[in-house]
C-alpha cells in the first residue's frame, strides 16, 4: 500500500476501477482482511459513497451468499470495441 492512502481510500479506488464486486473478492484484490472490508465497507455505506446489495449466487449446485458493492453514481465508461446500433423500423 501507498504510504498516505488508508485502507477506505483503497477499497473505494478498487470499486471504482471494477465495478460491482463481492466484499470476499475485494478483500482478496486489496489484500486487507475480510472482517476489515466489510467494516470499511460499512462505513462507506453509511457515507452513501457506495451501494450494497445483498446476493445468493449457485456454484456447481452448491449455495453460495456474499454481499456486493459498487460505487454509488459511478457509471464506469464504455469498453472499446463496436457496439450493436438500433435497427431502423420499416
Amino acid at each position: 500500500m501507498k504510504p498516505g492512502i488508508s485502507d477506505m481510500q483503497k477499497i473505494h479506488k478498487y470499486l471504482k476501477e471494477r465495478g460491482e464486486q463481492l466484499d470476499s473478492e475485494i478483500a482478496a484484490a486489496t489484500r486487507i482482511p475480510l472482517e476489515d472490508v466489510l467494516l470499511h465497507l460499512s462505513e462507506l455505506s453509511k457515507r452513501g459513497d457506495v451501494i450494497a446489495c445483498h446476493t445468493t449466487r449457485f456454484i456447481k449446485g452448491k449455495k453460495s451468499e456474499g454481499m456486493l458493492y459498487r460505487v454509488s453514481g459511478y457509471t464506469p465508461a464504455a469498453s472499446p470495441g463496436r457496439k450493436p446500433k438500433a435497427k431502423a423500423a420499416q
